[in-house]
């Protein structure tokens, strides 16, 4: 496969300028869907995916369905139903069943899928077709939001927001949303999906406050202890457009990463193609009608002192397409803040000394956001 280095390579005879060549996609402001629009049979060399030097890929990723029946047991993902859970049920024992597979997952997988949580299934549907007719609009009108600046923009459309500083580009366009703090002005979002992206942030602020709670609990603290820290007072959309790849094997939808945020919740479409890094091997996560995928972010496992997983995933290409997602990410990294976020004194002991240095959100996303998608945690640059 080929190099990803930069430009100057001599190949097969030819140059290859890969920084000329991340300019002219650039400019395009088409995106990966403009190259599929345009009737792209081969992958651009931009796009090649390096081997994985940090993993020893199995022969064939582990799929949910298994010969075996132990095997089944062993790699069956976890999907908690939270109907008891957002209802007035007086009834404690169900919620602290919740909270104990809140609390095994979070701490094996990292990852888990939640059903019966309140959001009604056409919410979710009539938001996946929006996403999907923001991004199949008249490409004019989505320049207007083209941007590489999340800094000063809070609502911005392109294509690999790590173009120049990740070892490969991936297969998909983004659409990113900073939705508070302060809540964004509805005006800012596209009008082809704005009024059910306000009424899913509405359920999204919701959810997130039930989902803190029951991993406050399941942490053993109190039910508003990582709401009190600050841990849900922001959250950022990232809605993600995987076009049909022609050479899906050359190349990734999302590279290998762990997100550095508290708290992501996504909704994805029954195409698939998400897969976690579980005891060392890539496991797909299923898609299930009506379910939200739920995984733990670096600032989470950070202030856990590791009790709590953030574990690395990534999106495979596929030749079916598009697939479209949205993620809801809970951090407040995107804004200055002075608040500091260190392991939770109450998990701290002689026996149990902390493993990360403090630092604020802001500090820390800022560094894994340079840092690119190089498949490295960001934790490690943090530890103590």
């Amino acid at each position: 496969m080929a190099s990803v280095s930069g430009g100057g390579e001599i190949a097969g005879g030819s140059t290859y300028d890969r920084t000329k060549e991340l300019k002219e996609f650039d400019e395009t402001k088409a995106g990966v869907k403009g190259l599929v629009d345009a009737g792209v049979v081969k992958v651009p060399r931009i796009f090649f995916n390096p081997p994985d030097v940090h993993l020893r890929e199995p022969e064939d990723s582990i799929h949910m369905r298994s010969h075996s029946h132990a095997q089944t047991q062993q790699l069956s993902f976890p999907v908690i139903d939270l109907k008891e859970c957002i209802t007035d049920n007086k009834d404690l024992t169900p919620r602290k069943e919740v909270v104990d597979q809140v609390r095994k997952a979070s701490e094996t997988w990292g990852f888990f899928q939640v059903v019966n949580h309140g959001i009604p299934d056409t919410v979710l549907e009539e938001m996946l077709q929006g996403v999907r007719s923001f991004f199949e609009q008249d490409i004019e009108l989505k320049k207007q939001l083209f941007s590489r600046d999340v800094i000063n923009r809070r609502v911005v459309y392109s294509s690999n927001f790590a173009l120049y500083n990740s070892p490969s580009a991936n297969w998909r366009d983004s659409l990113y949303c900073l939705m508070s703090p302060p809540p964004l002005n509805p005006d800012q979002l596209p009008p082809i999906c704005r009024d059910i992206m306000v009424e899913y942030n509405k359920q999204m602020i919701r959810i997130g406050n039930v989902l803190f709670g029951l991993l406050s609990e399941a942490l053993g603290l109190s039910p508003h202890h990582l709401t009190d820290m600050g841990c849900a007072d922001g959250h950022v959309f990232l809605c993600h457009y995987y076009p049909a790849c022609p050479e899906p094997e050359l190349t990734i939808g999302t590279t290998k990463h762990a997100d550095y945020d508290f708290l992501t919740v996504l909704l994805q479409d029954q195409i698939g193609g998400l897969q976690i890094l579980h005891q060392n091997q890539w496991v797909d996560v299923p898609p299930i009608p009506g379910a939200l995928i739920v995984n733990i972010g670096d600032l989470l496992q950070l202030i856990s002192n590791d009790r709590l997983k953030s574990v690395e995933h990534r999106v495979l290409a596929n030749k079916i397409g598009p697939r479209v997602s949205l993620a809801c990410f809970f951090t407040t990294g995107l804004l200055p803040s002075a608040r500091i976020y260190g392991p939770i004194t109450e998990f701290l002991s002689d026996h149990n000394p902390p493993i990360y240095k403090e630092t604020t959100a802001k500090e820390y996303t800022t560094y894994a956001a340079t840092k690119g998608l190089n498949g490295i945690s960001a934790l490690e640059h943090f530890k103590l």
